[in-house]
């Protein structure tokens, strides 16, 4: 709701770019990989996350009918899930990264033996350092002027079982990973094709995912 009236409001002001922000839940649960932007609208989104996603394609919709009606430059952009310090590490409400970290980091201090971890691990995702996201959205704000969406990533998929022994290394938790199986994996596979960023405004990852997460574990443990 707020990015519909945001955009309204931009338009009545003249604003030069509105810069919509969307996310890879926009993409169907089946959609072939790596997502493509033209395989947007070919399924439903993974149900856990569904609404938020379809809520998020409804601003791509309003920013193309807005270009074609009234000549609005605005732009809409679908980054990866994002990582990095000032991450929200609340075990209620946290993405999978900040909530792998806290528990391994926990359970180092605590000297517990043991972590447990939601679902099978078997599915994949992407992710995509914070300060890389901000530099993606800075050219594109310069450079980007379409109305076809761009996907915003590094095309690097990592499984959550090697994600998770990943930074259980780094935190140097050397216990038992158990898999909940009980809890949902979510979407099975995400990874995205950036075959239209690199075009359009030629985004470079400048953070080596090993380095990304070293720098996040650090800046939660002080």
């Amino acid at each position: 709701m707020m990015g519909v009236q945001l955009m309204e409001i931009g338009r009545q002001r003249k604003i030069d770019k509105f810069v919509a922000l969307g996310i890879i839940c926009c993409y169907p649960k089946f959609a072939p990989i790596p997502f493509k932007e033209e395989d947007l609208w070919n399924g439903y989104p993974e149900e856990t996350n569904a609404p938020y996603g379809l809520a998020k394609k409804m601003l791509l919709v309003q920013s193309q009918a807005y270009r074609a009606q009234y000549g609005f430059h605005a732009i809409f952009l679908m980054p990866v899930n994002l990582y990095g310090p000032g991450d929200n590490f609340d075990f209620s409400t946290s993405h999978v990264i900040p909530a792998l970290i806290r528990k391994c980091v926990e359970a180092v201090e605590q000297k517990k033996d043991e972590i447990r971890v939601w679902g099978t691990g078997n599915a994949t995702r992407e992710f995509l350092y914070v300060e890389d996201c901000a530099e993606a959205i800075l050219l594109a704000t310069e450079q980007y002027d379409k109305p076809e969406p761009v996907n915003i990533g590094t095309g690097f998929e990592i499984t959550i079982k090697d994600l998770t022994y990943f930074i259980a290394q780094l935190v140097g938790f050397n216990g038992k990973i158990v898999w909940d199986a009980s809890k949902p994996d979510g979407q099975p596979r995400r990874c995205l094709d950036t075959t239209r960023t690199d075009k359009e405004f030629k985004l470079r990852v400048k953070t080596d995912f090993e380095k990304g997460l070293a720098e996040t574990i650090q800046r939660y443990r002080q």
